[in-house]
């Protein structure tokens, strides 16, 4: 999922971008000595860990090489998504499109127009599909000279190998939970227990913990997914339950979305010069409808990103009976439902806590074959019982 439009100032990136100092140096070490800037890059790292935030940083640097006001005008363009020599497609629909990587191509094949590189990202690069990773390659294969293509992906093993030997790899790691909530409390101002709680309750997904930390109702909804987990017993509440589950996934992709969308407009207006509040002149209206359609287009995707952080909350419940059922000293994810997760790793034991985990992890699978999540989820919950 893309990070809300922000800074991307160094000095903030390394707040930001909480124990990844190290890959951090690495770019900006590479922004700084052109004769070493490698044309392809690949970052890596578990959803969560700032791939998109370290790229769109990456691209601030380049991009604001030479500027007489040391950057400032190319940070706020790429913050907003407009600079004129960025690239980038988000995945807005479940997949990543040959047209749309085609698009990306052709426009790589330009020179710069105001600054010295043009850069290309490709956030989600494991959502190409083989033929369109081919297009891709044949670009990698002969870059133009002053053309950076930045890719992000969970794991380098998501792209075709003849992609990932042309590209230099940076590893994200998951920050620890004391990062995360340190995070919260110096740059969001979370109370030191609530954002603990918070980073714990989101294994460290930073735009989680701060969801978690700041809106209640992402804490309701992720707190009734983890009830209904552990108090399925029969057929039919595995049924209710399922259908509970997309609800809950619905609400919060709308919420997110609509999130998202605000930021991104204001983000838009702002680099616009528009003040806010203020109206929006008949010459710029053009830009703003074409985020608008943009916007639209991600419902499908919004939906199954909702779906997904459910399952994620669901692994962490499973997660949690195992270790209890095991009797091992570990963390709980779900401390808030210790009693719960007793009486179920007594009913399933660290067996049945394994086959819910696989029965999740199928639920994934199908989701991703284009099963209807409704019909994925309910075979799944019937594994819940017991």
């Amino acid at each position: 999922m893309s990070q809300a439009p922000g800074s991307v100032e160094p000095v903030a990136i390394r707040d930001e971008l909480v124990g990844q100092h190290d890959a951090i140096d690495v770019v900006m070490a590479a922004a700084a000595d052109p004769a070493t800037l490698a044309h392809a890059w690949l970052i890596t790292g578990p959803p969560g860990s700032g791939r998109s935030t370290l790229a769109y940083a990456f691209a601030a640097e380049l991009l604001a090489q030479g500027e007489a006001d040391g950057g400032a005008h190319a940070r706020s363009l790429v913050a907003a998504r407009t600079h004129p020599d960025l690239a980038v497609v988000a995945t807005e629909r479940v997949v990543i499109t040959m047209d749309e990587v085609r698009a990306l191509v052709a426009q790589s094949q330009f020179s710069p127009s105001v600054a010295r590189w043009r850069v290309v990202i490709i956030e989600d690069a494991d959502r190409m599909a083989e033929r369109t990773s081919n297009v891709l390659l044949k670009a990698l294969e002969e870059p133009p000279p002053r053309t950076i293509w930045i890719l992000c992906a969970p794991s380098e093993a998501d792209l075709l190998p003849t992609i990932r030997s042309r590209a230099r790899l940076l590893r994200l790691r998951v920050p620890s939970v004391d990062d995360v909530a340190g995070l919260l409390v110096s740059r969001d101002g979370v109370e030191p227990a609530e954002a603990r709680r918070a980073a714990r309750q989101a294994q460290s997904h930073i735009g989680m913990a701060v969801r978690l930390a700041t809106d209640p109702a992402a804490r309701e909804r992720r707190a009734r997914t983890v009830e209904l987990a552990l108090s399925i017993r029969t057929t039919s509440e595995a049924v209710m339950a399922a259908a509970e589950f997309v609800e809950l996934a619905k609400a919060d992709a709308e919420e997110y979305g609509q999130q998202q969308a605000d930021a991104e407009r204001e983000a838009l207006l702002r680099s616009l010069g528009v003040e806010p509040g203020g109206t929006v002149p008949p010459q710029l209206r053009a830009e703003l409808r074409r985020l608008e359609e943009d916007q639209k287009r991600r419902a499908t995707r919004s939906l199954r990103d909702g779906v997904d952080r459910v399952l994620v909350d669901l692994l962490s419940v499973w997660r949690d009976v195992s270790l209890v059922a095991a009797g091992a000293p570990l963390e709980l994810v779900n401390a808030e439902a210790a009693e719960a997760l007793e009486g179920a790793a007594r009913r399933h034991g660290a067996a049945g806590a394994l086959r819910a985990l696989d029965a999740i992890a199928l639920a994934r699978r199908r989701i991703d074959a284009n099963v209807p999540p409704l019909m994925a989820l309910e075979a799944m919950a019937t594994r819940f019982r017991g």
